[in-house]
Order: structure tokens, then C-alpha cells, then sequence
């Protein structure tokens, strides 16, 4: 069966990325983003780690990811999957909870795959409505949909139950000289050095914290960059050595592990409000 990737943005709703996908081979690396990750499965099972489990996503069920969220994704069946996805910034989920009074700045969805008929019927309905370009209805859905989420399935962040994790300040620090050292990343017993730590213990507090190594939230960074380069129209080949990578080749294929579509298709995605449907090759 054909794999095939839509990835678009909507001028009406600019602070939500959509995706709508098939996919049979294709995998989704551990990563994380700065976005949550809401999605419809049409048909076939998505089948993901998230939060220490492996949950199974069949059709008609509504899969829930967490933003800075570390996750995964491949076919459940040998058929594949195909969904339709929803990436909202933390910052639009905010002002959703703002408007509807919930007493937190920002939700958290516990469950990462739920089974809400009516919910899920009023997410199709939002993603065609931004599909076919129809402004006043994907905006007006959309926030609807949000609201009817966030107040059926979402409670406040879970906060850390025995204070501040350890080797939280390390953790921070080395979060910063690897923003600021993307291009150059140090090794471990570097990077240790730099915030104070050894390295064993800033890698067991690196993971505990944010559910990666620091090489592959170095990955995951670059890519977020690497979006936000490509979203201004600069070309695969230049956004490659800006991020780091060793050349577009290595881009591509960390790209697409992440985000599920060629570097080059995001790119014409910017700007407009969908993009021609195609292979993922």
C-alpha cells in the first residue's frame, strides 16, 4: 500500500500544523516537540511509546500526545495507519484554557489514546474544513474542538512529586549549550564539565528529565530549527549546515523520522494553506 504525507498550515488557525497521512513502513524515531500531537486515526492501528507504555491507536480513536512529549510511532498492522493529525502550540492551548477558565495555564492529557465518538467526529469535520480552505469554519471548529478536549479529557500538569528532580540545574545548563552549541555540540565528559556535573550522573538526570540522551534532544533541537528555517523559505542544502547536520542527506532522514515528511515538501508548505499530496519518499 502507498505511503502518502499531506503536511500544511492554515492561514485562519496559524498556531496549529496538520497533517494527514498514510503510512505503512515508516517510523517515527524517539523524539519530542515543542507542539501537542492530536490525531484521528481513520484506519489501520498507530502504534507508539509515550510515558513509559506502548499504546495501540485503532480506528476511530483519538491519540493524545503531551507537548516536550517524548514519543514514537509505526504501524500497528501490516496494512499501516492513516490519521489525521493536529500539532497546536503550547501557546494556543494556553490561551483555549485562558478563555474557558480552567484553573491551569496549561493542559495535560493523561490518556494518550481515548474513544470519544463525538469528539472525534468534530475533529474530521475541523481538519476538512481546513483542508478545503474554509476560514470561518476550520477557525470556529477548531476552537470548539479545543474547548470540548480540554474539557472532557485534560487535567493540570503533573507536577514532580518529591520537589525539584536531581541534577535539575545541570540539566538546565546543559539544555543552554546545546542550543547554544548546535552547529558544534561537545561530548559527554565536555558538556559535564561546562555545568558542573560528571558525566554519568548528567546523563541519568539528562534522560530522567527530558526522556532523551543528550545526542538525540540534540537531534530533536535541530529539527525544531531546522522547521523554523525552512518555514521562512531557506533551502534544505543551507538549513542543513545551519542546524548541523552533515549535509542534506543527513537532514532528510532525520527530518522525515520526526516530522513525517521530506524537508523540502515542509517547506513548500509555508505560507500556504495546503500543500499537493505526495509520496513519502
Amino acid at each position: 500500500m502507498k505511503e502518502q504525507a499531506n503536511f500544511w498550515r492554515h492561514p485562519a488557525v496559524p498556531e496549529v500544523n496538520l497533517l494527514k497521512a498514510r503510512y505503512v513502513t515508516h517510523r517515527f524515531s524517539r523524539h519530542t516537540h515543542a507542539e501537542y500531537a492530536i490525531g484521528l486515526i481513520l484506519d489501520g492501528v498507530e502504534e507508539f511509546q509515550n510515558r513509559g507504555a506502548t499504546h495501540r491507536a485503532g480506528s476511530g480513536e483519538i491519540v493524545l500526545v503531551n507537548a516536550d512529549s517524548v514519543h514514537t510511532g509505526h504501524a500497528g498492522t501490516p496494512d499501516g495507519w492513516a490519521y489525521r493529525m493536529l500539532y497546536p502550540s503550547a501557546e494556543a492551548m494556553a490561551e483555549v484554557t485562558a478563555e474557558l477558565g480552567l484553573p491551569y495555564a496549561r493542559p495535560f492529557f493523561p490518556e494518550q489514546v481515548v474513544n470519544d465518538p463525538a469528539l472525534a467526529g468534530l475533529l474530521r469535520r475541523t481538519h476538512l474544513a481546513a483542508e478545503r480552505g474554509d476560514d470561518l469554519a476550520a477557525s470556529t471548529l477548531m476552537r470548539t474542538f479545543f474547548a470540548q478536549l480540554m474539557s472532557r479529557h485534560s487535567t493540570p500538569p503533573h507536577a514532580p512529586s518529591n520537589g525539584a528532580p536531581a541534577g535539575g540545574r545541570e540539566v538546565e545548563a546543559a539544555l543552554e549549550v546545546l542550543r547554544a552549541r548546535m552547529v558544534d555540540p561537545p561530548t559527554l565528559e565536555e558538556l559535564a564539565a561546562t555545568v558542573g556535573a560528571r558525566p554519568f550522573p548528567l546523563l541519568r538526570a539528562f534522560k530522567a528529565a527530558t526522556g532523551l540522551p543528550p545526542h538525540a534532544y540534540l537531534t530533536s533541537l535541530r529539527v525544531r530549527r531546522a522547521r523554523s528555517l525552512l518555514e521562512t523559505g531557506s533551502p534544505p542544502a543551507l538549513v542543513a549546515a545551519e542546524v548541523g547536520f552533515t549535509d542534506q542527506a543527513h537532514l532528510n532522514r532525520h527530518f522525515k523520522r520526526i516530522v513525517g515528511v521530506p524537508p523540502a515538501a515542509y517547506r513548500r508548505s509555508a505560507g500556504t494553506y495546503k500543500t499537493e499530496e505526495g509520496p513519502v519518499s
